[in-house]
Order: C-alpha cells, then sequence, then structure tokens
C-alpha cells in the first residue's frame, strides 16, 4: 500500500507539479490552503506525512503546524514546508515548533523525494 502525502499549495500548478512528481510512489491529494487542510484531516482523512507552503493566505504555514501538533490526532504526522521566503529566522521557528524540514523553492524535485524518504522512516 502506498503512503499517503497531503500536498497544500495556494498555487494550483506547484500541488499538481508535486502530486504528478510523487505520484508513482506516493498516493497524494492536494488541497489549496491550510484551512482546507484542516477540514480535510478533519473528515478522518489520514495521511503519513504533509508537504506545505508557508506562504498562503487565511492561514500561513506556522499557523497551520500550530494547529496541528497542537491537536492529538495529528501531532505525529511530519511536515515538510517549501517557500520562496529565504528567511532564517521564519526557517528557524518551524523546526524549533515541530517542522520535520524546510525546503526553499524552487526545489529539486529528487532534493524532495529524498527529504520525504528520510522525514517517513
Amino acid at each position: 500500500m502506498k503512503k499517503r502525502i497531503l500536498i497544500i499549495d495556494d498555487k494550483p500548478a506547484i500541488g499538481q507539479l508535486i502530486s504528478i512528481y510523487l505520484g508513482n510512489d506516493y498516493e497524494t491529494h492536494t488541497v489549496l490552503s491550510a484551512v482546507s487542510a484542516m477540514e480535510w484531516l478533519h473528515n478522518k482523512n489520514t495521511v503519513d506525512l504533509i508537504i506545505s507552503d508557508y506562504s498562503m493566505p487565511e492561514m500561513n504555514g506556522f499557523e497551520f503546524l500550530m494547529l496541528l501538533k497542537g491537536n492529538e490526532l495529528f501531532k505525529h504526522i511530519p511536515v515538510i514546508f517549501l517557500s520562496g521566503e529565504d528567511s532564517t529566522a521564519t526557517r528557524i521557528k518551524l523546526l524549533e515548533n515541530g517542522a520535520d524540514d524546510f525546503i526553499l523553492k524552487p526545489f529539486n524535485p529528487m532534493e524532495l523525494r529524498l527529504r520525504i524518504n528520510k522525514a517517513l522512516k
């Protein structure tokens, strides 16, 4: 059975690109916002890993991470952030608060795959 990955990105093309790239090895589901992701998870959907953009409308990556890690049902899910925001302070804040990894956009798909494999071990 394939591991399931939830992809969160407010730009549909990015979510589709990641989904296509990972589709042979993983079952993916893509949503356009962190709010939609939380709703999807609360509807009894399960995932093995979350890949999330950081800069999104409605709820940014840090707010999403705090909601996720503060919930007993979801706090065990590894989270990898993708972002064009090259702020060391943001990366440190996310990693200190439970993010498993942070990758700058544009990203190398092979690097993303390696980091996913590491997070799922």
